[in-house]
């Protein structure tokens, strides 16, 4: 029986961004099958490539978010390495950007003129704050964008100071999981009327779009929760991290009665049961200081024990090297090693979604810069003469 393609085949993706939102929005549309062109200039490419790492290798990051994609390179900023690329255009579903404001209509390739060539293309642009408004030119990185959209000041512990996260919220929310929603909403519809779409993704706003709960609080006093003082930041016992004996920590959020009823039982602290959220009048701080108490006094190991059989929320903090090895991890192959002829065997995680008759495969390693250009210029139509006449403009296999 043949093999079911996979949703995405046939769909060609020109992902003209770098470092880590756009990449990443791509990679989740490759995984799905499509045909995924890293179209790269022919100066340093994108330079997630070689980041912390020695020359002529690649980086680990580069590696886990661009497998399964090409490289083409080619400079845009001349006649003929633009004439090529609107070649290339014609051939597309959809191009992704990621420049600020401005540079692909200095480029003449704005959505308005690359619609001339290809009317049905989805045009995806992804910056931070978006292509208009104030700040539409404004340098940023992950840590300004969710604290413009008020995120960042509702991270960490009360009294503390906003905590960094180490998931770039806003980058793989905003400028890479909302683009790739959208891209297919407007990919569908192009393949239904054969007129394309100009997106406009800010990473700020894909945040804030998304920052429910603390909107709750907002709209309750017209101010936003404190730090820590929220019920999904730490302010009940019931939810919120513990520090153990050996200096670990255990995630507990047994929120609804139940799960905090058998949390109590299983400690031996029945008398906490009810300092509980839906008791407004309980000492909150009683509890936590209760609770710390309790886990403090054993290993995080000791607990894990305790809890195991008990359904009720409470779970080991694990470091990503423990979370590779998490039986739950292992089970539903969401780690694997595959091949790559620079770095040899890569560490790359799976796709966050399973699917019927459908699973991930590393057809193609991340790829050499300029990997692919003389490939796609042959199967544009220009020969091995008119690839040599155009060197200058290209980049090959670097």
């Amino acid at each position: 029986m043949d093999k079911r393609p996979s949703p995405l085949t046939g769909i060609r993706v020109l992902d003209l961004t770098r470092l880590l939102p756009g990449p990443v929005c791509t990679l989740h549309l490759a995984d799905l099958g499509a045909e995924v062109i890293k179209v790269e200039d022919t100066g340093i490419g994108d330079y997630a490539r070689n980041m912390g790492v020695e020359e002529g290798q690649l980086s680990p990051l580069f590696i886990a978010i661009n497998r399964n994609k090409k490289s083409f390179s080619v400079d845009l900023k001349t006649k003929s390495g633009k004439s090529v690329f609107i070649e290339l255009l014609k051939t597309a579903d959809v191009l992704i950007e990621g420049f600020r404001p401005g540079v692909m209509e200095r480029l003449g390739l704005s959505y308005e003129q690359c619609k001339e060539h290809k009317s049905s293309i989805v045009y995806c642009s992804i910056t931070g704050y978006g292509q208009d408004g104030p700040y539409k030119f404004k340098a940023g990185h992950d840590i300004n964008y969710i604290g413009y959209a008020g995120v960042l000041s509702q991270i960490g512990t009360k009294g503390g100071m906003p905590a960094i996260p180490n998931l770039q919220v806003g980058d793989i929310l905003g400028g890479a999981l909302v683009p790739a929603m959208t891209v297919l909403a407007a990919l569908l519809e192009a393949q239904k009327t054969n007129q394309g779409r100009q997106i406009d993704i800010s990473m700020t706003d894909a945040v804030l779009a998304h920052n429910y709960q603390a909107l709750v609080e907002v709209v309750k006093s017209g101010k936003a929760g404190k730090r820590g003082g929220e019920i999904l930041s730490g302010r009940e016992p019931c939810y919120g991290v513990y520090k153990t004996l050996d200096e670990r920590f255990l995630a507990v959020g047994a929120l609804e009665q139940k799960f905090w009823k058998q949390l109590c039982q299983a400690i031996g602290r029945s008398d906490l049961e009810p300092i509980h959220w839906e008791n407004p009048d309980a000492d909150f701080e009683y509890g936590k200081s209760e609770l710390s108490k309790v886990f403090a006094s054993k290993t995080q190991a000791h607990w894990v024990s305790v809890f195991e059989n008990k359904d009720c929320c409470v779970s080991p903090v694990l470091n990503l090297d423990e979370t590779m090895l998490n039986d739950q991890i292992k089970f539903r192959e969401m780690v694997f090693f595959a091949d790559h002829p620079i770095s040899g065997k890569s560490l790359q995680f799976s796709t966050p979604f399973k699917m019927s008759e459908f699973g991930i495969e590393a057809n193609l390693p991340a790829p050499r810069q300029g990997e692919h250009t003389v490939e796609i210029m042959k199967e544009l139509g220009f020969s091995e003469t008119e690839i040599r006449v155009l060197g200058p403009t290209l980049k090959f296999d670097q």
